[in-house]
């Protein structure tokens, strides 16, 4: 039932009861009624700021952008790190060669064939830690590729001038005997090929 003047004049009350109660009762109802408006206020700003935040975020999931830059610098890192190990592994496989008195065209030529095995090497520091693989080179298609200080001949990437090695043919080259088979081995072939890229004749 609403709380008016009649009704409370019913129950007997003086003027003053009335006009008391009546002020008290329109206190609390405009306190409520201010409390209301200013969490309304509060429920309004809080939306707001959301808005805000949402839009300096510019909707973005800052965790995955995070984990997205995190996996390309690793990324990154890893081939940085492979380069590296890949150019230590050349630089020992260099140094091996040349301590077994594989030399300037000879070298090139034992690096571009060795390069399988180098790329397998395991290394200590800048020392190689197992060289079977490489000893076998040496002993086996690399022997020919050795030089020997004191009956240095000619190097074979810089054949004589005067003609005193005959080119050969790319035919001849890759010639094959009645079975197949190269008659040069791997590192003759690559000796006369170099000397052809020597000579600028093709």
């Amino acid at each position: 039932m609403a709380l008016t003047r009649k009704a409370l004049k019913a129950m007997g009350l003086t003027d003053e009861q009335v006009d008391s109660i009546v002020e008290m009762h329109t206190d609390t109802v405009d306190g409520l009624k201010e409390k209301i408006r200013i969490a309304e206020e509060k429920a309004a700003d809080y939306d707001e700021v959301k808005k805000q935040l949402e839009a300096s975020k510019g909707g973005k999931d800052y965790k995955s952008e995070y984990d997205k830059l995190k996996g390309e610098f690793d990324a990154y890192k890893k081939d940085v790190t492979e380069k590296e190990i890949a150019a230590a592994k050349t630089k020992a496989g260099r140094a091996y060669f040349e301590a077994k008195g594989i030399k300037g065209g000879n070298l090139e030529i034992a690096m571009r064939g060795a390069k399988d095995e180098i790329s397998a090497l395991e290394l200590d520091g800048d020392k190689i830690k197992d060289t079977k693989a490489l000893d076998a080179l040496i002993a086996g298609d690399y022997k020919g590729l050795i030089v020997s200080e004191s009956t240095k001949g000619a190097d074979p990437v810089n054949p004589p001038a005067n003609g005193g090695s005959v080119l050969k043919t790319r035919e001849e080259i890759y010639a094959k005997d009645d079975k197949g088979r190269y008659k040069l081995d791997a590192v003759q072939r690559m000796q006369e090929l170099a000397k052809i890229e020597a000579s600028g004749k093709e």
